[in-house]
């Protein structure tokens, strides 16, 4: 008979341990690309973020432009939305060596339970009629 096909000859196998630490070996690379992948996650809804705050400080600046109203001096602030996510607009108007126009500062932020993060800035000289 040849030694392969001895039915009294114990079969090879792993061994409970060589299992386990392989187990063990999968579950690390597994949880590193699970983190891998929130981590993706983050940075994409961050940049979807910083995408529609600029678009908000673009259209507030747009509305100041066509408005041609009179821009009074100061700060304020004024909740924003775009495509269903809340922001938070500062208007900063500061006066120019030249009475006839403004400076606009615009920063978005928005609010989180962590806090407050901004998310663009924006700055434009405007004519103050």
């Amino acid at each position: 008979m040849a030694p392969s096909t001895c039915p009294d000859r114990r079969q090879r196998g792993f061994t409970l341990l060589e299992v386990l630490v392989a187990l063990v070996i999968i579950g690390v690379a597994l949880a590193a690309s699970m983190r891998g992948a929130l981590s993706l996650t983050t940075a994409a809804e961050d940049t979807r973020h910083t995408l529609l705050a600029t678009m908000v400080a673009e259209n507030r600046l747009l509305e100041l432009r066509l408005a041609r109203g009179q821009l009074e001096l100061g700060q304020t602030t004024t909740l924003c939305e775009q495509a269903d996510v809340q922001f938070e607009c500062e208007q900063v108007v500061r006066s120019t060596p030249n009475p006839f126009f403004r400076r606009v500062e615009l920063q978005v932020f928005r609010v989180t339970a962590d806090g407050r993060r901004r998310h663009a800035e924006m700055m434009a000289v405007l004519p103050s009629s």
